[in-house]
């Protein structure tokens, strides 16, 4: 039991300093952080308004061609309004956490991006219509989008994205929605 105990101590160890020496690297950059504004529209009359807190820890990989690999961290709060006729829960609330990974230009008063990320979301309610259930509170948002950070400082964002929110068949039916969306963001 000694030697086990000690084996996982010392697996714990290595995990901590690397996870110092990936955080310290990132540390020299120093953190932005944003809020972001978003309105979209999915299906089934569902319109939503998202409120974003991004945080960028400036991290950078894989420098080509004038661009750079990067990760940012969103959370979000999103109200959608059914408007089809029929809606059980016409205000629902959703609440969330992304990672989102963008490749973005290096340098420049405007930076253009390409980004992607896969997140978790937990909504207020899951029936939408009388017969249209999104079966579990708990869902996946996966988003695909373009966009370009700009200004002197580098202080605002503006792009579109497409995401998709389901359950991956964690429960059925699963019939997920996909929204498009714009983003309005201002750097801190």
């Amino acid at each position: 039991m000694t030697e086990r105990k000690l084996g996982w101590q010392a697996r714990m160890a290595r995990v901590a300093c690397a996870t110092l020496l990936v955080f310290g690297a990132g540390s020299a950059h120093a953190d932005q952080f944003g809020i972001q504004l978003a309105p979209g529209v999915a299906g089934y009359g569902v319109k939503k308004l998202d409120l974003g807190l991004v945080w960028d820890p400036g991290l950078q990989w894989w420098h080509f061609a004038g661009f750079h690999f990067t990760v940012v961290g969103e959370g979000h709060v999103a109200y959608w309004d059914l408007t089809e006729k029929g809606a059980s829960h016409p205000n629902i609330w959703e609440f969330g956490v992304t990672p989102v990974f963008r490749i973005i230009k290096d340098s420049g008063w405007i930076r253009p991006y390409f980004e992607a990320g896969v997140g978790v979301r937990l909504l207020s309610h899951v029936q939408l219509t009388g017969d249209r259930t999104l079966s579990s509170a708990f869902q996946f948002a996966d988003m695909v989008g373009v966009g370009a950070q700009f200004g002197e400082h580098q202080n605002y964002q503006a792009g579109f994205r497409f995401q998709h929110i389901s359950n991956a068949d964690i429960k059925t039916p699963n019939p997920g929605l996909n929204f498009s969306e714009i983003y309005f963001q201002y750097n801190f």
